[in-house]
């Protein structure tokens, strides 16, 4: 579903990522995995077109795509849930999904029950505004309105970060069975080992900007897995 090439990216005059080769397939969970800085977060937003790429290529269920907009690439099928949630302090609950449209044609204008379904909270909480919400609730209103624009891959940055431990359990058990849908690429940015390794069937590890290690879950020991990850 998604497969990057020599994907280099630049802030100013720094480097921030070398040369990145990544593949995560439809029905997946690839998790990307690192200390602080090493260039995690400024992946996704280089798939995402949140920042513009430097070089390098990335195709998306076998299409090129070049230098694009974030606005296009979610057009595509490319959803992103960036770290902090970004969603809109003083729209409610339901406007703030109502923004997933402008990505849809006006005959798919709707919220699936499945939203519900996985969110329950949301359903009673549709007339809140969105800022007054926990970050729990943020998050799995980001994560509703990633799923709302139907993207054939989904980028989640740090979803479990500053969250209690009873949304964690349902973040992942979301993950899973979007996962299992298998309709889907699922590229997830994750501190918390524990929950990464569970959900996650790859994994890449990113050091200074490049690869160090990458694997499936089977060919990878867990302990050099957690030993690469830690500072």
């Amino acid at each position: 579903m998604l497969k990057t090439e020599g994907l280099t990216l630049h802030y100013g005059g720094s480097q921030i990522l070398h040369g990145i080769d990544l593949e995560a397939a439809a029905g997946e969970v690839t998790c990307v995995m690192g200390t602080n800085g090493v260039g995690k977060t400024s992946l996704l937003k280089a798939i995402s077109g949140t920042h513009p790429r430097s070089g390098g290529s990335i195709e998306l269920d076998g299409e090129k795509i070049g230098r694009m907009p974030s606005h296009l690439l979610a057009r595509k099928g490319v959803g992103y849930v960036p770290q902090g949630r970004m969603i809109f302090p003083l729209l409610t609950v339901k406007e703030n999904l109502e923004t997933a449209y402008a990505c849809l044609p006006k005959a798919e204008h709707g919220i699936p029950d499945e939203i519900f379904e996985l969110f329950p909270i949301l359903k009673e909480f549709m007339s809140r505004r969105g800022g007054d919400l926990s970050g729990g609730q943020q998050q799995q209103l980001a994560i509703a309105r990633a799923m709302l624009t139907k993207p054939k891959l989904l980028l989640l940055d740090e979803p479990t970060e500053g969250i209690q431990p009873n949304i964690i359990q349902q973040i992942g058990r979301v993950i899973e069975y979007l996962r299992d849908r298998g309709d889907m690429a699922i590229v997830l940015v994750e501190q918390y080992f524990e929950f990464a390794y569970g959900v996650a069937d790859r994994f890449v590890v990113l050091k200074r900007g490049e690869i160090s290690m990458k694997g499936s879950k089977s060919e990878l020991a867990k302990e050099d897995l957690k030993g690469a990850v830690s500072v």
